[in-house]
């Protein structure tokens, strides 16, 4: 790949903050204990690739000038930030120095690019910081830390390149597809698409922690406490490598026709993935293995949080078992069990558990996924995720910029029905892992 052969520079068309076209409330928003355990995650780097009708291979296509007009983008941005406020504004603290969002219409940073590369370009790339510091905008480069930035990469080919990075604290993948959807809608449509959207929910309240906070003991069961976490000799960045794998739509059937009783694509590829990957790092048949995934509790609650609910809406469940009982041959349907049980067990007091373990724990607490055990694999998942049509067609893919530590998968819509699975993990695994995944026998 091109990105990969040699150092890319990138052109900067353009550098601005956009700021919401109406009035927004201006106040400290409170963060639920959920959100600062993603404080120290930082931005998550979701990259749209479009192709144009000019597009091609070649890199002969004009830039068409109302394919991703700029005017248009950010006038849409400018009206989807009056909706989605806390995306405008910075990261602060409260007169107690707890962390919340400074809401006072700052702005989104919105960058426009012209890297050297084509849309086929990105046919095998792999997340990379040279990905990274290509086609997403240097939000690092602020302080105090912005909640939205957006760089439009117009590729050679007639292509384009959308590289949004959100803050973690502000929202989960959810939260940020629905503000990609209004965004897209509103540059697609105009007006008129603001009056048939949904607009998010901003009362975090609806997550605060029980007083006084109480920890249910069958809860630690299956909810998955985050801690701090360092590299680690064996997962250092030296030894990763970060892999792009496909199933078809046929193996993915295959799967879930093996697991049957309804169980979900995402239960029968992560049991799939999960027994491959223990089998691949040759653990020992005696060791404990653990998934660990991330469940939207939207739903759990009682009263159900509200659909649109603007925010992050995630805990970490997990499924664990001895190595010999999900590697096994013949256990698939019974290791897609495990993790189906453990989705089943989240209700409102599993739920509500979490958040008094986040306060009690008082900010101590880190979703980053520094290293992990090689015994734990974390599976997230990013598929339905394709619906930002911005007038020309949904994205080709959704990507990831970058992933440094090994053990942790994203799950994502391939095309006609097949998977993408990005996968980070030990360089040294990687061969009989492939042939686990994509060949072996279920």
């Amino acid at each position: 790949m091109v990105m990969e052969e040699e150092e890319q520079t990138v052109k900067l068309a353009e550098s601005c903050m956009v700021t919401p076209s109406d009035e927004t409330p201006m106040h400290g928003l409170w963060l639920t204990p959920i959100d600062l355990t993603w404080a120290t995650t930082g931005h998550i780097p979701f990259l749209h690739l479009y192709r144009s009708a000019s597009a091609s291979a070649s890199g002969a296509g004009a830039i068409d000038d109302a394919f991703f007009n700029v005017a248009r983008l950010k006038a849409a941005l400018a009206k989807a930030l009056v909706a989605f406020y806390p995306l405008a504004g910075r990261l602060g603290v409260d007169a107690h120095g707890r962390l919340q969002i400074d809401c006072a219409g700052q702005g989104a940073l919105f960058v426009v690019a012209r890297p050297d590369l084509t849309v086929d370009d990105f046919g095998s790339s792999q997340p990379s910081p040279e990905l990274k510091r290509l086609l997403f905008p240097r939000v690092e480069d602020h302080s105090p830390s912005l909640m939205c930035g957006v760089q439009v990469n117009f590729l050679k080919c007639g292509g384009v390149a959308l590289g949004m990075a959100l803050h973690h604290i502000a929202v989960d993948a959810t939260s940020a597809f629905h503000f990609f959807q209004t965004w897209s809608a509103i540059s697609r449509d105009g007006d008129a698409a603001e009056a048939t959207l949904e607009r998010p929910c901003h009362d975090r309240t609806l997550l605060r922690p029980r007083f006084p906070p109480v920890v249910h003991p069958d809860a630690l069961t299956v909810f998955c406490p985050p801690n701090h976490q360092t590299p680690s000799r064996d997962h250092s960045p030296h030894a990763v490598t970060n892999q792009i794998f496909v199933l078809s739509k046929d193996q993915v059937a295959a799967l879930k026709r093996v697991c049957a009783n309804g169980v979900s694509t995402f239960c029968a590829v992560s049991a799939h993935l999960w027994r491959c990957v223990c089998a691949a790092r040759r653990l020992h048949p005696d060791a404990t293995t653990r998934l660990i995934f991330p469940a939207n509790v939207r739903a759990s609650l009682s009263p159900k949080l509200p659909g649109s609910f603007f925010g992050n809406g995630i805990i970490m469940l997990g499924a664990t078992g001895k190595v010999r009982d999900i590697a096994s041959k013949g256990q698939l349907a019974s290791v897609a069990g495990r993790i189906r049980g453990a989705i089943s067990r989240m209700d409102d007091e599993l739920v509500r558990s979490a958040i008094d373990y986040f306060e009690i724990a008082g900010g101590q607490t880190s979703n980053q996924a520094g290293s992990m055990p090689e015994t734990e694999l974390r599976v997230v998942s990013w598929r339905g995720m394709h619906d930002a049509d911005f007038g020309r067609g949904k994205p080709l893919m959704v990507h990831r910029a970058v992933q440094p530590f090994a053990g942790i998968a994203y799950l994502m819509d391939g095309v006609g029905g097949s998977m993408r699975i990005l996968l980070s993990v030990e360089a040294a695994i990687v061969n009989d892992l492939k042939r686990l995944l994509l060949h072996a026998n279920f």
